[in-house]
């Protein structure tokens, strides 16, 4: 079934919405939905199939994963707790876990909550295993995190930490007394009266219609296998969800919240925390970026298979959702909110311009890059440096085989140590490379990740 868009009346939406079908085509990404929500009016609708081996057509309330904005429902309960004097923000975790270890002892006797919801923690983040579907499952991985390196000093550089969140869940468990998908249903998810909103392993999900993830490979659209991420990675990115639902999960952000989180709370969640490098500034899990004279927080989502976009501006009551069932669908997604952004508001993309190659030469920035799970190689070439992946393989389990390859992409710079992508997957996607003390090039940057020079 070929997407198609929709009647639609409303021009702006209609506007968007084929775009959304010429990106799906262009992009072979088998299924959409969106969402947008402007100035107490909801529009919803979804394209395409849930699955290319057993196709449904997706809808407004089509259920797909929404990764890691996951991470914002972990944040926002953890908030409530604080609010209610259960959690201290700034107090060690060992308060809390106290059999709480890390690889580097002094930091596992530091680290704060705070930490971990700003992704400061600094060992590395892109750690995931399937622990089973018990309610151990989370003790257990936060167990085995104790493995993971100590890649930078605590609270100095900021990079996206996966890991940080199963201790942040795991910590939501002991403080409640509850397992962390029971308590996030009674403090959130009921109160909100989201009811499409759910955790594998509820099988409940699977009564209603669902979408599948896929990949591509030798231009082949596949179904990706398995489809669930593991119960003890719920916090992390476990939440099934829909466009309706993440639109009514935007409405309490942006409203007043007092009857479930106090106004004051959900604000300080948009407080900047740390500095982000391309992505922009990091609040309690919220991404905070300014699009013309606006604010705008975000969060974004990817599993196996499945690409999810989330944002909301306060300041003109506005929300947009979108979830695709494509590893592709991340082009999509940025796409389609840059498109939305200019539609509804004349707010263009401000991209910073490329510009030629430093003066000093490219040869001290390429090498051999890498974090976790994540590796790349820089690679100069006609005045670029080149970005070739190296997949690892790792995710959903550490003995998952790697994927294919993204292809090879140009990074121009447009300032002294920061870089802007030419080229998708990566285009626009902004970096920056981190030097130590004397000077040398110590990480790059991108992705949201710093990924350590090796070589």
């Amino acid at each position: 079934m070929k997407p198609s868009a929709p009647k639609i009346k409303d021009q702006k939406f209609k506007k968007i919405a084929n775009k959304i079908v010429a990106e799906m085509k262009r992009l072979s990404i088998p299924g959409a939905s969106i969402g947008v929500w402007h100035r107490g009016r909801e529009q919803a609708v979804g394209f395409g199939v849930t699955s290319v081996e057993n196709p449904l057509p997706v809808t407004a309330d089509t259920l797909f994963q929404v990764g890691s904005i996951s991470k914002t429902f972990t944040g926002t309960v953890l908030m409530k707790l604080a609010e209610q004097g259960k959690v201290d923000l700034d107090a060690p975790v060992r308060r809390y876990l106290k059999d709480f270890k890390l690889r580097d002892a002094s930091v596992a006797k530091q680290v704060a909550t705070r930490h971990l919801l700003t992704h400061t923690g600094g060992w590395v983040g892109d750690y995931f295993n399937d622990f089973g579907n018990g309610d151990d499952a989370l003790a257990k991985m936060v167990k085995n995190i104790a493995k993971l390196e100590q890649v930078m000093p605590l609270g100095k550089i900021w990079s996206y930490n996966n890991a940080g969140f199963n201790i942040a869940s795991r910590l939501i468990e002991v403080v409640t007394g509850k397992n962390y998908e029971k308590a996030v249903q009674e403090i959130l998810l009921d109160p909100l009266g989201l009811g499409m909103s759910f955790f594998y392993p509820d099988d409940i999900l699977i009564t209603h219609r669902f979408a599948s993830g896929h990949y591509e490979k030798n231009k082949k659209v596949l179904v990706a296998r398995p489809w669930a991420i593991g119960r003890a990675g719920n916090g992390v990115g476990g939440l099934v969800s829909t466009v309706r639902d993440l639109l009514a999960y935007a409405r309490f952000h942006m409203g007043n919240g007092d009857r479930i989180v106090k106004r004051k709370t959900l604000e300080a969640m948009r407080v900047p925390q740390a500095d982000a490098g391309g992505r922009g500034k990091m609040g309690i899990t919220w991404f905070i970026n300014k699009a013309g004279p606006l604010t705008r927080y975000s969060h974004g989502g990817a599993t196996h298979g499945q690409q999810a976009a989330f944002l909301f501006i306060p300041e003109k009551d506005f929300a947009i959702a979108i979830l695709t069932n494509s590893d592709s669908g991340g082009v999509l997604n940025n796409n389609i909110i840059s498109l939305a952004l200019e539609t509804y508001f004349g707010v263009g993309a401000s991209m910073p311009k490329p510009m030629k190659a430093p003066a000093g030469g490219l040869k001290e920035y390429a090498g051999s890059y890498r974090i976790g799970i994540e590796a790349f190689d820089l690679k100069v070439k006609n005045g670029y440096l080149v970005y070739h992946h190296i997949p690892l393989g790792g995710f959903p389990t550490p003995d998952t085989p790697p994927g294919p390859a993204a292809p090879p992409m140009r990074m121009a710079f447009h300032a002294k140590d920061q870089t802007i992508g030419l080229d998708e997957p990566m285009k626009d996607a902004l970096g920056d490379f981190i030097r130590d003390e004397k000077g040398r090039v110590q990480f790059f940057r991108i992705g949201g990740r710093a990924h350590k020079k090796i070589a």
